[in-house]
């Protein structure tokens, strides 16, 4: 597994509460989903920039 580095994020109550939500629909922890969310992000974000990338290297986090 990749060395993690820990991240304090700050968030307003309500965005939390949906993030909790949503984490728990997806049957995941809410640090398991925000990672998700962002990897995800991320392989799109480069799949716009270079059409060649196929996203290869995005593995979502196990469900917690």
């Amino acid at each position: 597994m990749a060395e993690r580095k820990p991240y304090l994020l700050r968030l307003p109550r309500d965005l939390m509460d949906d993030l909790e939500r949503w984490a728990k629909d997806e049957l995941r922890s809410v640090n398991a989903q925000l990672e998700y969310l962002l990897r995800d992000a991320v392989r799109r974000r480069r799949r716009r920039s270079d059409p060649r990338e196929n996203g290869t290297d995005f593995e979502p986090p196990p469900k917690t």
